[in-house]
């Protein structure tokens, strides 16, 4: 039948707009908000919800899911006396895996022992050509970068992130990823448990040699 695509997509309008209308009655029955709240964002998000589902960005966002990438960050754990302890050792392999190469490193060495010092003295992220892959997260041997859920960085000039930038704290991860945190500490003291019993099963049966 000629125009029945039209029809049907007109349909679906129609369906939409009534639905609209009728879900909102409904939440104010309720005493809810089913607008400019996280419930009712939450709710237009979900398979569950009727009628409009758009957001009326900026005053209402979407509620990101806990695997959202944008762009990376270096993590460091808050130490007494407002210490900063920087997770990455400057290995580089961030930096090799990436894609548009867009992460450069500056290491410095100890002027006394000659030695590499494990923390970058720079670290910079050019954003405007970062894909927001997650391969420099994925293969950090350290979990010293990972990615962040900031997705407003629109600016009238280049988007090179320094390490001022882009550093940020341990319990800041842990807010935007609780799983992926909780299960790293969880890999990360399972470690340790295995690596003192190793050392305790090592001592035994040196001191059984020993007697």
């Amino acid at each position: 039948m000629y125009g029945k695509g039209i029809l049907k997509g007109l349909s679906v309008t129609w369906k939409r707009f009534w639905e609209t209308y009728l879900e909102d009655i409904s939440w104010v029955l309720r005493g809810k908000k089913r607008y400019y709240t996280e419930e009712g964002v939450k709710h237009r998000s979900s398979k569950n919800q009727r009628g409009i589902f758009t957001v009326q960005y900026p005053d209402e966002k979407l509620i990101l899911s806990e695997e959202t990438r944008y762009l990376p960050f270096l993590v460091y754990n808050e130490l007494p006396e407002g210490k900063k302890e920087v997770l990455c050792t400057s290995c580089g392999i961030c930096a090799k895996v990436c894609p548009p190469q867009c992460i450069w490193i500056v290491r410095s060495n100890d002027p006394t022992t000659g030695r590499p010092i494990p923390e970058p003295t720079e670290f910079y992220i050019d954003a405007d050509i970062c894909m927001n892959c997650g391969f420099c997260a994925e293969y950090c041997p350290f979990d010293a970068i990972k990615m962040d859920h900031d997705f407003e960085i629109a600016s009238y000039e280049r988007n090179v992130y320094n390490m001022e930038k882009l550093l940020k704290p341990s319990s800041y991860y842990k807010s935007i990823r609780p799983l992926n945190y909780a299960r790293e500490e969880a890999a990360r003291k399972a470690e340790e448990e295995a690596k003192k019993a190793k050392e305790a099963a090592k001592a035994a049966a040196a001191a059984a040699k020993a007697a």
